[in-house]
């Protein structure tokens, strides 16, 4: 263990409670579009007394806790004081069933849960054995047997808790699930050092300064949570927004909030920007919004040219993982090409390579790699708990392989071609899914895209795709024909889609990646 004393609630939170104690931290609306603001000294206060409230019962330095609380604002002070008494926040979505719950339990061999009541009512009714601390939040009276609630009322009631865990910089400090776009989630453990390694998001990607409130639609239990709803714009003192949008997306809600709120920067995932662009964006033009930043899969050159032309801002692809921080991104400051994902942060020896853990030249399809040796990068996981073969998988030669194709240009800039997993080889040719869905987006009836392989018996493979259509179009041959004649109008003919099937949704995962994997099994169980 490193003899490094590192903790992220001591030496960032507590130190802006005491440099900047009226300045916001936390900026919450609620359904009626109110706000509240939480300064740092609030943060700090309520983080120390909850901290206390949770020591009580029975959670302690080390103890892994599943964490499932959405958007509720006791999300942050509950991780900071995970955090003051070095316990290891397990974070996931709402959208988790009660097998997807149980499965992160056992998998984790965790004891403690702290839940909204309906993720309570989920894991009682998998299984009735009690977790040795479950606690849920919201009302008392109605707090199921077996449970301990806590609201805000009841952590005020609380003295401070002062007594900081004295956490080293080796010392686990959360553990995130993967999404799952290839296989069973995976454990990814992160140390204490973690939370720091993204101020490298906030600073070259997000471009955060203190006086900024960020916005990150997405749900509090992925990771992208870590990057852009805790870690990285409090690493920089910037506030943090908690919106009261839950359920179905909605356009218009998203809009509202930021004309009505003084929201400075963005972040959301492509398929929010594709909705997005439906609306009319003019009214953003001359509010406080200056940045817009996209994260979970690439996004389609036409989205960002859209977005463009009606508010003059550009939105800034962003890459990393679960297992990192910011990787290859688009800063402020640096010209943007549509499409490409971006130039490897500073940190970082980026790199695309062959098999072998050699280095490709430019314009050749490899492995997107991170160079670990001599030096470990920062913000990169420790392992794949209870999967030492997974994590040795990750690594060859001098290289962290991401799981990730691209190309490197000859301005240094990195194009996105697909998982691993998800190439197509077809009649020998190798061909990236985004590509072709990018391309796809393009036609104006057509809303999302997927597109894998599908078994052919002359071929090995060909490319078939599944598309969404705008509300109200009806997909028919002559359509099918329309949008294959549009991909090879467009890229080389041996990519077009051979095959078209119009569907009412894609399957994603709860982070709202597209479940390639679940459309490729499906054509090649058939």
């Amino acid at each position: 263990m490193s003899a490094t004393p590192k903790n992220f609630a001591r030496d960032v939170m507590d130190r802006w409670a005491q440099l900047r104690p009226h300045d916001t931290a936390l900026y919450q609306i609620d359904a009626d579009g109110q706000a509240t603001r939480w300064s740092f000294a609030d943060m700090r206060s309520v983080s120390d007394r909850t901290a206390g409230w949770l020591a009580q019962q029975g959670i302690g330095f080390g103890d892994r806790v599943l964490v499932v609380l959405g958007k509720d604002p006791l999300f942050w002070p509950i991780m900071v004081a995970l955090n003051k008494i070095g316990a290891v926040p397990m974070p996931g979505t709402t959208q988790l069933t009660s097998q997807d719950l149980w499965y992160r339990i056992d998998t984790a061999a965790a004891e403690c849960v702290i839940a909204l009541p309906l993720i309570a009512e989920r894991i009682a009714q998998g299984r009735p054995t009690p977790l040795r601390t479950q606690v849920t939040i919201g009302n008392p009276e109605t707090t199921p047997s077996g449970w301990s609630c806590l609201d805000l009322h009841t952590i005020k009631q609380q003295p401070e808790f002062r007594e900081i865990v004295p956490t080293m910089t080796d010392d686990p400090c959360l553990i995130y699930f993967t999404s799952g776009t290839t296989g069973h989630p995976k454990m990814v453990l992160h140390n204490q050092s973690y939370p720091f390694a993204h101020q490298i998001t906030a600073e070259y990607w997000l471009g955060l300064e203190p006086q900024d409130l960020h916005w990150n639609v997405s749900d509090t239990g992925w990771a992208k949570a870590a990057w852009s709803s805790l870690f990285g714009p409090w690493m920089v003192g910037a506030g943090i927004v908690v919106d009261p949008m839950t359920g179905k997306f909605s356009a218009p809600d998203l809009l509202k909030h930021l004309q009505e709120h003084p929201i400075t920067s963005l972040c959301a995932p492509p398929t929010v920007y594709r909705l997005l662009v439906q609306e009319n964006l003019k009214m953003l033009r001359d509010g406080p919004l200056r940045s817009l930043v996209g994260a979970g899969e690439p996004l389609n050159p036409e989205v960002i040219d859209a977005v463009r032309e009606m508010t003059g801002l550009t939105i800034r692809d962003g890459y990393g993982q679960t297992e990192t921080v910011i990787l290859i991104a688009n800063p402020p400051q640096f010209a943007v090409k549509p499409g490409s994902m971006g130039k490897p942060a500073p940190a970082f020896e980026m790199a695309v390579i062959d098999q072998e853990g050699k280095p490709l030249d430019a314009d050749h399809e490899g492995d997107i790699a991170i160079k670990v040796v001599p030096n470990r990068p920062p913000g990169l996981f420790v392992e794949y708990l209870g999967d030492p073969k997974g994590t040795l998988s990750r690594f060859v030669g001098d290289y962290y392989i991401t799981g990730d194709r691209a190309y490197q240009d000859t301005d240094g800039y990195f194009w996105f071609v697909g998982r691993a997993d998800d190439v197509i080889i077809s009649a020998g040719y190798r061909i990236g899914p985004f590509e072709v869905e990018s391309l796809l987006i393009e036609h104006p009836l057509v809303v999302e895209a997927a597109v894998v392989a599908s078994p052919d018996p002359i071929r090995g493979e060909i490319v078939k795709a599944f598309v969404v259509l705008k509300p109200g179009v009806v997909g028919d041959p002559a359509l099918v024909a329309a949008l294959q004649a549009h991909v090879k109008e467009a890229t080389a003919p041996y990519k077009y889609p051979r095959r078209i099937e119009f569907v009412t949704e894609l399957p994603k995962t709860i982070s709202g990646k597209i479940r390639r994997i679940v459309l490729r099994q499906n054509e090649w169980t058939r």
